[in-house]
């Protein structure tokens, strides 16, 4: 069966109306020249102005209004007299920081045009009539790519930081930004820190410990205690495979690893293979079966305990709810492995999944299962792109500025640093990930999925769990992270933290003094909403890590004495950070 017609089937699947010949081959084009909806999208909105004629005659005022201020302003300024900004730059816009942008009449004007168009092109697009909620935001989501490769920061003639930086340097910052250019075509990639600013395994991912399980799909790394004795209840941390683990693991001051250890538990980490070619056909089934259950039978044994206490990140957190429901039907009451669980920054409930669902819909799907029939994976580099395409003025116009047209080198940054240490996705596991959790939204339908031949039902789980959510969080918004609370069983006991920052820096958030960050804490009901839960939390300075402590230490039992790493029935596979890690 060719390509085509599977995008076809799935269209019928997605309850589209049957195609005819040229529909089809309409669609085929589409796919072909535009998979993720860019020029559709705008065109779409552009087609629905058009056909809502006294909407844009209302619409084409309020911009006349804002060509009469902007005239105004201009006249003010070239008359040499005071004049306010008639449209500022958002406060989280660095770019116009320089005071250039504003005590220089030209650069002023330059800076004015620009954010009147900018401004005005988005409100237009998230107004756009006839059009549902989401094919608003994909619109602007795309002009706004236009729109931020536009800005007059990103080009030397209309940037008077680099013109300054250029005669200051007698040229030498554009020679250098020039080189910089070179270096990332040839990387094919848009640096974000230097190749080799950091070594894993030297200077980060430092955390001594030992690998003591290895299959085709994950090692599992035991931390050697730091601590004479440990709780007896173990923790296994299963990781995002989106990314590499040793975010958890960074530098010792920002280690959660190095912070568990200091407490006392015997921490046990998944580091993912870096799929191949050869391991398109890898499932989801295969990362619960041969990933977690694998690992935490792996823990019970080396620790002699019956129960662990799970934790996951992101997708880590979705493949460990899905685990946890599908172990209440694997495992008896007595024999469930789980005493109980954290998740950290996940998604559950994918029916609002934050800034990405302007790349969820049934052709963008089908083009990425196109390419990726063709490798056997995701390149990591596309799902990178992806993410950075979010933050596309933070992430990639910022250093276009800083690196090419101010020549300035890249920061040692570590965050960074593991942010371009991309992985790739299995084909069948990350199509099957996208359709039935992102786009059917499945996970929280009872019984709507089978995975590793048992039925998935989330309201079966009743260990108790602990939830962080991150306040500034556009890949897991933390009003979607708390409705796990809505989907466990309702007599599930429940604590939900949120946390100032984002999807890295609010898990990333160890205790310093005085803290940088705070967070609301609570135990809500069964029933009760983010809204009224967020009215009545508890709000806390600092960092929630020792809340955590507090929550966890109680219910992992007494202090034993740590595992012995030297002993001869030790598994001993080599020492962490493993070789999964390194896999390039």
């Amino acid at each position: 069966m060719s390509h085509h017609a599977i995008d076809v089937k799935h269209a019928h699947d997605a309850g589209l109306p049957g195609m005819d010949a040229p529909t089809e081959l309409a669609e085929a084009l589409r796919q072909t020249l535009d998979p993720y909806g860019m020029m559709t999208s705008v065109a779409h909105a552009q087609k629905a102005w058009l056909m809502h004629p006294q909407e844009l005659s209302k619409a084409s005022g309020e911009f006349f209004v804002d060509s009469m201020a902007f005239q105004s302003h201009l006249m003010r300024l070239a008359l040499g007299l005071p004049s306010d900004d008639v449209i500022k730059p958002h406060v989280d816009d660095v770019r116009f920081a320089d005071a250039q942008w504003e005590s220089n009449p030209l650069w002023d004007v330059i800076k004015e045009f620009y954010l009147a168009v900018t401004h005005r092109t988005e409100d237009l697009l998230f107004a756009t009539p006839g059009l549902s909620g989401v094919q608003r935001k994909r619109a602007a989501f795309w002009a706004r790519q236009w729109l931020n490769a536009m800005a007059p920061t990103n080009n030397f003639f209309t940037n008077p930081v680099a013109m300054r930086r250029y005669i200051e340097t007698h040229g030498d910052s554009l020679q250098h930004g020039f080189e910089h250019f070179l270096r990332d075509v040839k990387a094919k990639n848009i640096r974000l820190v230097e190749a080799d600013a950091f070594k894993v395994g030297a200077d980060l991912a430092t955390h001594t410990g030992r690998v003591v399980l290895r299959n085709r799909l994950v090692e599992l790394i035991h931390y050697t205690p730091t601590t004479a004795q440990v709780h007896q209840t173990p923790m296994l941390i299963v990781t995002p495979w989106i990314n590499k683990y040793y975010v958890l693991d960074l530098t010792p001051q920002k280690s959660l690893v190095k912070f568990l250890t200091d407490q006392g538990y015997s921490v046990f980490i998944t580091s993912w293979k870096n799929p191949t070619a050869d391991m398109a056909d890898v499932t989801f089934d295969d990362y619960l079966l041969d990933g977690v259950d694998q690992s935490v039978q792996t823990v019970q044994q080396i620790c002699q305990v019956a129960q662990v206490h799970l934790t996951g990140y992101c997708i880590g957190g979705t493949l460990v709810a899905t685990y946890m429901a599908w172990a209440s039907r694997h495992y008896t009451e007595h024999t469930h492995p789980v005493a109980h669980w954290t998740l950290l920054t996940t998604l559950i409930n994918f029916s609002r999944p934050g800034d990405i669902d302007v790349f969820i819909d049934e052709g963008a799907i089908a083009a990425l299962e196109k390419k990726m029939a063709q490798s056997g994976f995701l390149d990591g580099s596309d799902m990178a792109t992806s993410f950075r395409l979010l933050r596309s003025n933070s992430l990639i116009w910022h250093y276009v500025e800083h690196s090419y047209l101010l020549g300035e080198e890249l920061p040692a940054f570590d965050v960074l640093f593991w942010n371009m240490d991309t992985t790739r996705m299995p084909a069948a596991m990350h199509a099957f990930y996208l359709r039935q959790m992102y786009l059917y939204n499945k996970l929280v339908k009872p019984d709507a999925l089978t995975i590793g031949g048992e039925l998935i039902d989330l309201t079966r789980i009743t260990q108790d769990l602990y939830v962080v959510s991150a306040e500034d969080d556009h890949i897991v918004p933390w009003q979607q992270s708390y409705r796990v609370r809505h989907h466990v069983n309702f007599k599930t006991p429940v604590r939900f933290v949120l946390s100032t920052s984002g999807h890295i820096f609010a898990v990333i958030n160890p205790v310093v003094t005085p803290p940088k960050r705070h967070f609301w804490v609570g135990e809500p009901s069964s029933n009760q909403s983010s809204e009224d839960w967020l009215k009545h939390a508890q709000k806390q300075a600092g960092s929630w890590w020792p809340d955590w402590m507090a929550w966890l230490s109680p219910r992992c039992g007494l202090m034993v004495d740590a595992p012995d790493v030297k002993a001869k029935n030790y598994p001993n596979l080599g020492d962490a950070p493993g070789t999964y890690v390194l896999e390039k």
